[in-house]
């Protein structure tokens, strides 16, 4: 085989790391029909077939795996290549956050805070998502790290590791004054507002209810936690679940009444980052710092 077409080597990289045609198409901007197209150029020049159906996906033959492995190699190699270039050329090192929305957006941005140098030598982008929607772009190579608020499953996504920064405990609030002796049966009652299940929190309480045989009555689920905050704060009779440590840290510019500290319910943060980003000054000035004080 004396020529290989990288462009079809990358494009069926993409189909394997998507999944499917369609993914892979939308990734590329390109059409299905264009990819499916070189796709099968590709297999004529390896003269075997590459891809098998499974249901609606598509995954690689026995030849196809073989042929993967040696291109995630090579493609990680060349994204770890521009991602070195990338922090070590420019003159403020551009460093792509993800933050999942559920997290404290204060305590995020303290974290973040410890990336930034002294003499300011950074350009620090940051994106709000789903903790699985980060995770794709992270694989991808679309952002250097995570702040989320549960680990990565590295069985489940090879090549990212993850780093427990530290906890805090949870509570529920309200902006008007409520008899905790009452708690935790007013939370049928009252009004509830909380992280939404999609998130490690919303599926911690839901159980924790469960685990106490209590039906609240659920005005909204928030995947942002800001504006479930903002909500509650006009919000008046509503009951709302946030960081212990919120308290101290609004007391002094909204009303805000603590109803009760659950035991046992911990809020978790973690950053995430590939192996090829272990070196990038930002991410290790995270991993190497001590938030103790922060999440107390």
């Amino acid at each position: 085989m004396s020529h290989l077409n990288y462009n079809h080597l990358y494009y069926f990289w993409m189909v394997c790391k998507q999944g499917s045609v369609v993914k892979a198409a939308e990734a590329l901007f390109l059409t299905p029909q264009t990819v499916t197209g070189q796709i099968k150029s590709f297999e004529e020049r390896m003269d075997g077939k590459l891809l098998k159906r499974s249901g609606r996906s598509v995954e690689p033959t026995e030849l196809g795996q073989m042929v993967f492995r040696y291109a995630d190699k090579m493609f990680g190699l060349s994204y770890e290549m521009l991602d070195i270039v990338n922090y070590s050329q420019r003159k403020n090192v551009l460093f792509d956050v993800g933050v999942a929305d559920a997290l404290s957006k204060r305590l995020v941005s303290k974290i973040l805070m410890t990336t930034v140098p002294e003499d300011n030598s950074i350009h620090l982008r940051c994106f709000e998502s789903t903790h699985e929607l980060l995770l794709e772009q992270l694989s991808q190579h679309k952002l250097d790290m995570i702040l989320s608020d549960c680990p990565v499953d590295s069985s489940q996504s090879p090549g990212l590791f993850s780093k427990k920064l530290g906890e805090c405990n949870m509570s529920f609030f309200s902006s008007s004054p409520i008899d905790a002796k009452s708690f935790p049966a007013i939370l049928q009652d009252k009004k509830l507002l909380m992280p939404g299940r999609r998130t490690a929190m919303g599926r911690n309480i839901l159980h924790w209810f469960e685990s106490l045989a209590i039906t609240p009555d659920i005005l909204g689920e928030f995947d942002d936690a800001a504006l479930m905050k903002v909500f509650a704060r006009y919000h008046k009779d509503a009951i709302f679940l946030a960081p212990s440590i919120y308290f101290n840290e609004v007391k002094d510019e909204v009303p805000i009444h603590l109803v009760s500290e659950i035991e046992g319910l911990k809020e978790e943060y973690y950053v995430i980052f590939a192996e090829r980003m272990i070196q990038h000054p930002a991410v290790k000035s995270v991993c190497e710092a001590d938030f103790s004080n922060l999440f107390h």
